[in-house]
């Protein structure tokens, strides 16, 4: 009936029916959709820690940098590391005053190695997921809080390694590895001359000499340093300082040594050549003499120039020596005989037979301070960077000692 139809009409119109308040109530909902969306959208800036080689020369070139804006991203076969820890190399020290080919012109960031937790991984990546614990090797750019590299320069940091350690591990002893074994052959009952011994890469050979039968080490360094470079295993630590060590070494074994690292260059390396044995072998992998002070000292340079070693095919075969040059920068795209080194030297970890001893850590922020500290052979292993504001112990040592001389005074 008509009447019948008007009537539930009037009583919706008189009284709204509920599910006509849904269309506002969704227009409201919408609105404040639309003046959140941007605020989600605003996400603060990020920055993230680097350091920045300026322009070649002292120690303040050197400097912290905080980048803005978000970190690259991997590309296909790369991944992207959160640094926990970076290595500090006697070659950094070099590069720092423009006396290191392998690292391009500043402004420049430095660093070798460094050690991290994957954050990303690029397309392709199979062997490396999110969370991985990793250590890094490249030519440079690794002294950053989040670093980009090829996957194939990344390896697996061994269980019970602490971040520090694995930093500290793959320049130092893939080159003491690979001089000792690959080209000195080193076997029982031989003996070896180590310069820097209280070095990096000295406590790197010395603990993987100790891993050969009744090898003789003769290791040079200051005399404050004897005591430590024994307990690691140097038989006959020497003073370069105030004693000859050619003649030290003589005393000890008149014939001289079956092999020689020889990091100083120079006049030094015309030394190690002459303490060799029949079939001894030199192997020179560095120019640490050049190294004089803060800056490029051209008088050290001419004077390493004039007194280099040079020696004919025919003198050697007469001699019955070899010489052998190492340089671990020319290595960078051999990966395959690199991860084999690395494979052995993780063995050699886990076995307990070699660990990578610490000098000190420092933050990004004391870069100079750490540099400083290595290029006046003040350390006794490796120096470690990190992006954290890690205080730095040798520093308060430092500070209770200058506290304990005013108070004497």
């Amino acid at each position: 009936m008509p009447g019948e139809e008007a009537a539930p009409t009037a009583a919706a119109a008189a009284t709204p029916a509920p599910h006509q308040e849904k269309p506002e109530e969704q227009k409201q909902e919408g609105e404040k959709d639309k003046t959140e969306q941007p605020a989600v959208q605003q996400q603060p800036e990020v920055t993230y820690k680097t350091l920045q080689l300026s322009s070649f020369g002292g120690y303040d070139k050197v400097k912290l940098v905080m980048k803005k804006g978000a970190p690259p991203a991997p590309k296909a076969g790369e991944i992207q590391v959160r640094v926990k820890a970076c290595g500090l190399n006697f070659a950094d020290l070099l590069a720092r005053q423009g006396l290191y080919e392998k690292l391009p012109s500043p402004p420049v960031t430095p660093g070798m190695e460094c050690s991290g937790i994957v954050e990303a991984v690029g397309e392709g990546v199979t062997n490396r997921k999110v969370g991985d614990r990793v250590i890094l090797l490249n030519r440079h750019g690794l002294w950053q809080e989040v670093v980009v590299a090829p996957v194939d320069r990344s390896f697996m940091i061994p269980e019970g390694m602490s971040f520090e350690e694995a930093a500290a591990l793959l320049v130092n002893y893939i080159t003491a590895y690979m001089m000792i074994f690959d080209f000195g052959n080193l076997r029982p009952n031989q003996s070896i001359l180590i310069h820097m011994a209280a070095g990096g890469v000295g406590i790197a050979a010395t603990q993987l000499c100790k891993t050969v039968n009744n090898v003789t080490i003769f290791g040079t360094s200051t005399a404050s340093k004897h005591e430590a470079i024994k307990e690691i295993g140097v038989t006959n630590p020497i003073d370069y300082r105030t004693t000859d060590y050619v003649e030290e070494v003589r005393k000890v074994s008149s014939k001289g040594v079956d092999i020689v690292l020889d990091p100083l260059g120079g006049s030094d390396t015309c030394k190690a050549f002459s303490l060799l044995k029949p079939m001894g072998k030199l192997i020179t992998y560095g120019a640490a003499n050049l190294l004089t002070g803060q800056k490029k000292n051209l008088v050290a340079i001419a004077k390493t120039w004039w007194n280099q070693f040079s020696i004919n095919a025919v003198q050697l075969i007469h001699s019955n020596k070899a010489v052998c040059g190492f340089h671990l920068g020319y290595l960078d795209e051999e990966t395959e005989l690199i991860s084999a080194v690395v494979a052995k030297l993780f063995e050699l970890y886990q076995s307990g037979k070699i660990k990578p001893r610490i000098d000190s850590t420092w933050p990004f922020e004391q870069v100079g301070d750490a540099m400083r500290h290595m290029q006046e052979r003040k350390n006794i292993g490796k120096v470690i960077l990190v992006p954290e504001g890690k205080k730095e112990e040798k520093k308060e040592e430092d500070i209770e000692e200058r506290e304990e001389k005013k108070e004497e005074k």
